[in-house]
């Protein structure tokens, strides 16, 4: 009983971390408009970037990475499993997601994801970057690059870490990401979904 009592906290306490919304504190550091105002109106440094500040959607995209990486890391310095590991990775994620900051509308959870990943196993986080690289430089399209990434993860975590319960972590993961794209994959089949760089005025991310 204690001791799933102490993984409830730690699964809270990542989900609390993971609410964290780096966008909105990025912009007002750098004296931005609040990123749900303009573009997709996603809170994620994607978005940011339409802003023309490039700073500030590095410095987004650095804390989103690193908060689903400190979940990991911090359960697993901690002792508990790499299974429990992953699981605060999810609510991390989750946490960005579904930010209790934002009354539970938070961003598409792509960098908090690609940070679990590194949590999880650094392999999966490079071969998932690069997939994303690939496609988001041959389509200009971010959310393309962003379904291909989040279903090559779970694939990825099957050849690196064989039939462990942490990619079933993967798997939900994923399965987030792509309904959350649900809207951009309905826009990508139309051919009216903005690409990376095309400004504030895309309704797109």
């Amino acid at each position: 009983m204690m001791s799933l009592l102490v993984l409830l906290v730690l699964l809270v306490a990542a989900y609390l971390l993971g609410s964290i919304p780096f966008a909105i504190v990025t912009s007002k550091l750098f004296g931005l408009e609040d990123p749900r105002k303009y573009g997709s109106g996603n809170p994620g440094a994607t978005n940011v970037l339409r802003s023309g500040n490039k700073g500030a959607a590095v410095l987004t995209l650095v804390g989103d990475c690193l908060k689903g990486w400190l979940a990991v890391w911090a359960a697993s310095r901690m002792g508990f499993s790499p299974t429990e590991a992953a699981l605060a990775g999810l609510a991390a994620f989750l946490g960005h997601v579904f930010t209790i900051f934002l009354r539970f509308n938070g961003g598409k959870g792509v960098a908090t994801a690609l940070g679990v990943l590194a949590g999880v196993d650094g392999r999966i986080a490079i071969l998932c970057a690069l997939v994303w690289l690939a496609v988001a430089f041959t389509t200009r399209y971010s959310s393309a690059a962003a379904l291909s990434a989040a279903v090559a993860a779970p694939l990825a975590g099957v050849l690196f870490l064989g039939p462990q319960a942490s990619v079933i972590v993967l798997l939900v993961m994923a399965a987030v990401l792509v309904w959350r794209h649900a809207p951009n994959i309905q826009r990508l089949r139309a051919g009216t979904e903005g690409k990376i760089g095309g400004g504030k005025k895309p309704k797109a991310d």
